[in-house]
């Protein structure tokens, strides 16, 4: 899960929004409730009860992060809000009640948004002094509660024009903050870089500061084949590979960037001023651990007119040989076996599957039941793939499917795309009675953890 997607804005004020929040409120028809206030799956007011249903599934490993706008507002205040700092506490030790591992992403699109009003989110580097301060904030405070974290979710988001405004935050360019103009890429990477270095500098002093936490990396990986053997379309492949899916990837596990990028920056008219410090920076900022999100496939080609995909911040070519989705995201659980042996290859480091599941529209059956069989089949698909590749050699550490119990999409802001074990009886106007229910899948899945 992530924070702004199942909390509710509880006790936050105008001007202390997060960017994700703010994106969605321009359709006041999502996830609004009449009185003001956004409920997503209101875990704010529900969070020992969501626990102790993750902690009767099974669960050894709670996936969510810390909104930054609860820690410091405005991102610029000289001292953190205490009952966020609160909040957060009373999370993590209701899942060490239950012998559950927490596992926090830093920052989950929640950049206050303040900060893109003024400086245009990480498109400046000012932003990371403040990022900074409140990782150091955290890591202080849940030093012996969380020992997993990460850093920025899916941050090569930020490579593609889908992905800039949740990943960076960037407005530069835009009539309002969610136009549909792009940021250029001389934004989206000077952006990007910053990122970078905020990550590899939280990184560092984490390592040094607390040797018991585990620091990883989390990126969306976009399994992308070549439509044909057309040895066009196989370049094409592999430059779409090296940009999206390795670039991050190798300037974090890596430490530097990588040679390929030179051309594809010489092509985009893109200049970045690294300085010797900031190679240094990154050299020294490297991760302990590699996860991914991982939904779906979509294919390359050169050749023009055929049919096309889209889903989780990128698109391509319709596969013909795969199935999709209600919204039209194609399933394909051998990529995920071909993927994780991909970044096995290339890293050596152990790898977690931070997010895998199957957003649908999920309803009560005349038995008061939420018979979710589709869901059920995606996601043993998808674990077979997964103990294949442990087969074939993977160091598969761990796996959180996306999402534990419904919340906001952050692809369409709808509560209508569910992908829960458990179902929030709310809709997307925030209405209903808030209620959880147990749907088939999560028998199953208690089942799957028990027996392994």
């Amino acid at each position: 899960s992530s924070a702004w997607q199942i909390e509710g804005c509880a006790g936050k004020k105008e001007g202390q929004e997060s960017w994700a929040e703010l994106f969605y409120d321009t359709n006041p028809d999502i996830w609004y409730d009449d009185v003001g206030p956004k409920k997503a799956s209101d875990f704010y007011h529900h969070y020992k009860e969501d626990i102790a249903l993750f902690a009767e599934m099974g669960f050894r490993v709670f996936r969510t992060s810390i909104n930054w706008t609860r820690i410091y507002p405005t991102g610029m205040e000289e001292e953190p809000n205490e009952k966020g700092l609160v909040f957060y506490e009373n999370v993590f030790k209701e899942c060490k009640k239950y012998g559950i591992e927490p596992l926090v992403t830093l920052s989950h699109y929640e950049m206050p948004y303040a900060l893109v009003e003024k400086y245009n989110g990480w498109a400046d580097r000012n932003v990371i002094a403040l990022f900074e301060k409140y990782c150091y904030t955290v890591f202080d405070r849940y030093q012996n509660l969380v020992k997993y974290w990460l850093t920025f979710n899916e941050i090569n988001g930020g490579v593609t024009p889908l992905g800039t405004t949740l990943s960076l935050s960037t407005v530069r360019g835009y009539e309002g903050p969610v136009a549909d103009a792009p940021v250029s890429p001389q934004v989206r990477f000077e952006a990007l870089h910053h990122q970078l270095l905020a990550s590899a500098k939280v990184v560092a002093y984490a390592h040094e500061h607390y040797p018991q936490f585990q620091m990883g990396y989390m990126k969306v990986f976009l399994t992308a084949y070549p439509l044909t053997c057309d040895p066009e379309d196989v370049l094409a492949a592999q430059k779409h590979n090296h940009v999206i899916n390795w670039f991050c990837s190798d300037v974090q596990i890596r430490g530097e960037y990588p040679s390929y990028m030179k051309r594809y920056f010489k092509e985009q008219g893109i200049c970045l001023e690294i300085s010797e410090e900031e190679k240094e920076i990154l050299k020294r900022g490297t991760v302990d651990f590699y996860t991914c999100s991982y939904y779906m496939s979509s294919c390359i080609t050169t050749h023009e007119g055929e049919a096309t995909v889209e889903g989780n911040l990128a698109g391509g070519a319709k596969n013909p040989y795969l199935q999709a989705s209600d919204w039209g995201w194609q399933i394909d659980p051998d990529g995920l076996r071909y993927s994780l042996n991909e970044i096995y290859e290339r890293y050596r480091i152990p790898i977690m599957v931070v997010e895998n599941g199957l957003g649908a529209r999920d309803e009560k059956a005349e038995d008061g039941q939420i018979h979710d069989s589709y869901r059920i089949d995606y996601l043993r698909r998808h674990i077979e793939a997964m103990y294949e590749a442990t087969e074939d050699g993977v160091d598969l550490m761990g796996y959180t499917p996306w999402g534990c119990i419904d919340l906001v999409s952050a692809s369409t802001g709808e509560m209508a795309k569910r992908y829960g074990f458990i179902y929030v009886d709310l809709d997307d106007q925030a209405k209903g009675s808030g209620r959880r229910y147990r749907k088939a899948s999560f028998e199953w899945y208690k089942r799957v953890i028990s027996s392994n």
